[in-house]
């Protein structure tokens, strides 16, 4: 057994995306090895909450809580100045290690997962791990709506480049690292990356679900995340649009959109102009359980996003949904041809046609849709189901010599 330092910025037990993912690697990691956490202070009550109303094991697991002095977050407020402090954060960290006297045999940093910000962990001497690190790539021009939007978004890709090719701690993190998990081969790409130090490991995962699937003859399509341009539910709704006004049997076709973000008024204003109201149900955030209920009665799971992951495709193939989406770095990567169909970049316009042809074909073959279906829990168990995935560290880690 091996002593794991595990630097985790972000752990929530109660909550899901990164929160929940700074948890599970905690707990995976212990399953195996003993792991010594350190996290932010602000994380402690609900960790410790957790650990007792779950009866936890936590034999294998010691929590360091760690913030930078007052006077250097000060101006910190919520979400304003996170990523600037985050960066601080990793870069004092080997200072916090040694006056703690810490000992370790490998040193892991978990999170945030952006690979804009790198890892100092290298700098203590011994093995170290950098990730699951990964980055959102550029939206195609012909995927943004407006003039402000593609210079916003051709701001922030060229934003990445100088952090990835000119931040020499970017690169020191690359160079020094042992290993470097990628949520994706843009990772390797981008940062150019050694492949023999190069695992793709995709942060993502969930729990499995016991659940009985109800036929009941309806077609459900289910897109769930916050309404931002990155997420293109604009071409989910006419998608959507194009293939229902091809089917004659609209009432037992539906669209549910889960979620909420800036772009609901125009994505509610452009289902009004399609003159698909009856079809089409927004919901706003509801809780997990909630959400499990709209997952089970889901047909499939439509999910055109840009972004380099996508926590809700594996939450959608854990309950046998078929997912629909561009063939890219993130969802693209997340979903093979056994749990899902994809569709290559072209054109919007075009875009939106081939993701009609696609439902139109999930609709009327049933024999490929049950073998979709079934493909995407047996892809969810063997590769993002949280269990599967510790064993997968625990390899990791026995690849490393000490």
């Amino acid at each position: 057994m091996k002593t794991i330092l595990a630097t985790a910025y972000d752990i929530n037990p109660y909550q899901g995306s990164e929160s929940a993912t700074g948890w599970n690697f905690i707990h995976q990691i212990s399953r195996f090895n003993k792991v010594i956490a350190i996290t932010r202070k602000n994380n402690k009550e609900n960790i410790e909450k957790y650990i007792e109303e779950f009866n936890i094991d936590n034999s294998n697991m010691q929590f360091y809580y760690y913030d930078l002095p007052y006077w250097m977050r000060f101006w910190k407020k919520g979400a304003r100045g996170s990523s600037l402090y985050f960066y601080l954060w990793q870069m004092f960290m080997p200072i916090f290690i040694k006056i703690n006297k810490i000992d370790f045999d490998i040193a892991h940093n978990v999170n945030f997962h952006a690979d804009a910000f790198p890892t100092f962990l290298w700098m203590l001497g011994k093995p170290s791990i950098w990730g699951t690190i990964n980055h959102n790539e550029k939206i195609p021009n012909q995927y943004l709506s407006s003039q402000k939007e593609t210079i916003k978004e051709n701001i922030k890709w060229n934003m990445k480049k100088l952090l990835w090719n000119f931040d020499i701690f970017i690169y020191l993190a690359r160079k020094k690292s042992t290993i470097v998990l990628g949520g994706n081969s843009s990772v390797k790409l981008r940062l150019n990356i050694d492949s023999k130090r190069f695992i793709s490991f995709s942060q993502v995962g969930s729990v499995s679900n016991t659940f009985t699937k109800v036929d009941k003859g309806t077609f459900d399509i289910l897109v769930i995340g916050r309404f931002l341009t990155i997420k293109s539910f604009d071409i989910a709704i006419k998608s959507f649009s194009e293939f229902l006004n091809k089917n004659k049997l609209k009432k037992d076709i539906s669209l549910s959109i889960v979620g909420k973000g800036p772009k609901e008024l125009e994505l509610k204003q452009l289902v009004k102009e399609l003159k698909i109201e009856k079809n089409v149900k927004f919901i706003d955030w509801i809780e997990k359980k909630d959400l499990d209920v709209i997952y089970q009665k889901a047909s499939l799971f439509l999910f055109p996003s840009h972004e380099g992951a996508g926590m809700v495709i594996v939450e959608a193939l854990s309950f046998g949904l078929p997912v629909v989406c561009f063939n890219n770095y993130g969802p693209g990567e997340l979903v093979d041809d056994s749990c899902g169909l994809s569709i290559d970049y072209s054109s919007y316009d075009k875009s939106v046609i081939d993701f009609s042809k696609v439902l139109t074909k999930l609709y009327t073959d049933k024999k490929l849709y049950s073998s979709l279906s079934e493909g995407a829990i047996n892809k969810f168990n063997k590769e993002y189901e949280w269990n599967q995935k510790g064993l997968k560290l625990k390899a990791i880690y026995e690849g490393i010599k000490i």
